[in-house]
């Protein structure tokens, strides 16, 4: 007679959203382009111009870049990613939920985050580099 071995193997899924990387990319390959115009150029107002142009295009690439992955969900909970780091929240304190607004016949969604230590946290699209609402509907799915 066999006997079958019922364990249940625990499987660590989780999920990870984050700015694509193909916007962080353009966006350095748009600061270097932007560097070189800046040492070509002669006038000092185009000097000046392209050169606030590569400092906004590097912070913006850099920040992009800092903050991969901006959301991650497993079992346990969430972790959100910020310039001071990296912060855990279980699910027993995170509320969340999508806000759709439409302005000038342009709707755009939000996923608000809502933690119990008063931290509010809004992620759009270009956080996620997904729709806000099939985020929330993974998130429900991994809380359970």
């Amino acid at each position: 007679m066999q006997v079958r071995d019922t364990t249940e193997v625990a499987v660590n899924t989780f999920r990870e959203w984050s700015t694509p990387l193909g916007l962080i990319s353009c966006g350095w390959a748009l600061a270097a382009c932007s560097a070189v115009w800046w040492w070509l150029a002669e006038a000092p107002a185009d000097r000046l111009f392209v050169g606030v142009l590569t400092v906004v295009l590097a912070v913006a690439s850099g920040c992009g870049s800092v903050l991969r992955p901006r959301l991650r969900a497993d079992p346990s909970g969430i972790a959100l990613r910020g310039f001071t780091g990296t912060r855990h929240h279980p699910w027993s304190q995170v509320r969340f939920e999508v806000r759709s607004r439409q302005r000038l016949g342009l709707t755009s969604s939000t996923l608000e985050l809502d933690t119990e230590s008063g931290e509010l946290v809004v992620l759009g699209k270009l956080d996620l580099g997904e729709d806000p609402q099939d985020v929330a509907e993974a998130l429900e799915e991994l809380r359970g």
